[in-house]
């Protein structure tokens, strides 16, 4: 197969899944409600949630989103995924051109399937997060930087487009953006004897750029109404508190190193395995490799240290992990230990649709009874058997690397088409239609929620705000004529109010029943 249409058929697979899923409660849903505000209040620079100020994130996905709403007059879906997964191709693209002349075409092209199939890559490459755009930006100053360093291209338009690319990086998704690149260009001049040409990458021009960039932006939050305290926000709290004193996701030093082994799943045995091998060998020798290495390694350090981490965070150096391993697999020969890190995922996809036969059939899990699933676990079992055949009957690491990667993308295009039967269980969408059906049926007014996981964020369904109440509130009829919502797991755990449920007119929607109060 020819890697040029790669970009094509990995679209393809994933576009149902990108049309049909539903967006989650806690992060995605919360970006539409922001999104919402922001149009209401005229707001570009600065961002509220239900009139608390949103200073988390810069502007520029958030400007995506309003864009899309803008076009399309509602959000949808397809349109924001896109700017996730799209990034996620260019990140493929600049790591498979980087390194054509470094390794065969065969292994650029399974380096391309390890890295779009990597689990959590392929994950924020259909979320909707900021985490790909930054690291789309983050791997082009990279890129960019070792050209200057090589002297490849225009040293004029390197010279612009390297503190480009770290300012949209920052502009994407905070400071991480900047530090990436200047720790480890630092580190590898440092260790290759070139750090007295740091101020030639580093240099007036490069601040210049990210100043003007950092004026413009800093200058539209402060003109609008609460700037100020929104850019202390934006700088201190958001910045330096996550670092030093995180007020949320805070975990020990050693969590990335922990992550990183499902975080590149399934292929993490074998990319971590080569790496190391590699690095004990000293078969990392080229300036490329080194690049690569110091990137791992330095940012890997850098986030440890910081106090809040999420494996996500991790998601820059995840192209260099591929690729760095590919450019040293190509001094090993097929081995068994090498033939062990595929063993693994290829019996786990054996074991595909076997699992989801079980887990189709238990309580709590049945909602993945579907039959597409079935087949996406069926496509799953058999390439998992071809893998095997490839790995040990023909002795090919990139058959069997192919092979799995294919097979999983056939899966998610096969299984992306029943989706919609397990919406209930993602998202709130199918039960607020069903809440705005019965309001305009029953002809109530207002929404309240019970034990419902972030429910503030249902008013871009409902185009209005939600009460949270408490039992003793809906046993006691505070709330007639009103639409409940409540969660089949509160109603099972108390048998009066489960008796109350049971003499209304309820509808089950996945994890969540619907009543009028």
């Amino acid at each position: 197969m020819k890697s040029k249409f790669l970009p094509f058929l990995l679209l393809l697979a994933v576009l149902p899944v990108l049309i049909f899923r539903d967006y989650t409660p806690s992060n995605e849903l919360r970006y539409l409600s922001i999104v919402d505000e922001a149009l209401r209040n005229g707001d570009i620079f600065t961002f509220t949630n239900h009139g608390v100020q949103y200073a988390d994130k810069p502007p520029l996905y958030f400007w995506i989103l309003m864009l899309g709403k803008w076009l399309l007059g509602s959000h949808a879906m397809w349109f924001a995924s896109l700017f996730s997964f799209i990034p996620a191709l260019v990140i493929m693209l600049v790591m498979d051109r980087w390194v054509e002349r470094e390794t065969s075409a065969a292994n650029r092209l399974s380096a391309q399937l390890m890295l779009m199939s990597c689990g959590l890559f392929l994950g924020l490459a259909v979320v909707l997060r900021m985490d790909m755009l930054m690291c789309m930006f983050i791997v082009l100053a990279l890129r960019t930087f070792y050209r200057m360093l090589k002297g490849q291209g225009s040293k004029n338009r390197n010279a612009f487009l390297f503190p480009f690319y770290i300012f949209m990086a920052v502009f994407s998704k905070g400071p991480v953006g900047i530090l990436v690149p200047l720790l480890s260009t630092f580190v590898f001049l440092l260790i290759t004897g070139r750090v007295k040409t740091f101020g030639r990458y580093w240099g007036w021009k490069t601040f210049a750029v990210l100043l003007l960039g950092c004026f413009i932006w800093f200058g539209g939050v402060c003109w609008e109404e609460g700037g100020l305290n929104y850019l202390h926000d934006l700088l201190f709290r958001q910045t330096v508190g996550r670092a030093v004193n995180a007020f949320d996701h805070s975990a020990p030093f050693y969590y990335y190193f922990i992550s990183v082994w499902y975080s590149l799943a399934p292929w993490a045995l074998l990319l971590i395995g080569v790496i190391v091998a590699g690095a004990c060998r000293r078969l990392i020798r080229s300036d490329l490799e080194r690049f690569f290495m110091v990137i791992i390694l330095s940012t890997l350090l850098m986030l440890s240290c910081f106090s809040g981490k999420l494996a996500v965070y991790l998601a820059p150096t995840f192209p260099f992990f591929v690729y760095l391993a590919v450019l040293l697999l190509s001094h090993f020969r097929w081995n068994q230990w090498l033939a062990l890190t595929l063993v693994l995922p290829a019996v786990v996809f054996v074991a595909g649709l076997p699992a989801l036969i079980v887990l189709g059939r238990m309580p709590g899990t049945e909602f993945l009874g579907q039959k597409l699933f079935y087949v996406a676990g069926g496509v799953l079992t058999v390439s998992g058997c071809a893998a095997l055949y490839f790995l040990y009957r023909k002795k090919s690491l990139n058959k069997t690397i192919n092979t799995l990667a294919f097979g999983l993308f056939c899966a998610i295009f096969v299984g992306g088409w029943d989706v919609p039967a397990i919406n209930s269980e993602l998202g709130y969408s199918e039960l607020c239609r069903k809440a705005v059906e019965l309001s305009k049926e029953k002809g109530t007014s207002g929404y309240c929620v019970l034990n419902v996981r972030r429910p503030e964020n249902m008013d871009v369904y409902l185009h209005e705000g939600v009460k949270e109440v408490t039992e003793e509130e809906v046993l006691d009829n505070k709330y007639q004529n009103t639409i409940l919502m409540i969660s089949n797991k509160k109603i099972r755990s108390n048998k009066e109010l489960q008796k109350f449920v049971d003499g209304k007119e309820h509808y089950v929607i996945g994890r969540f029943s619907v009543m009028v109060l």
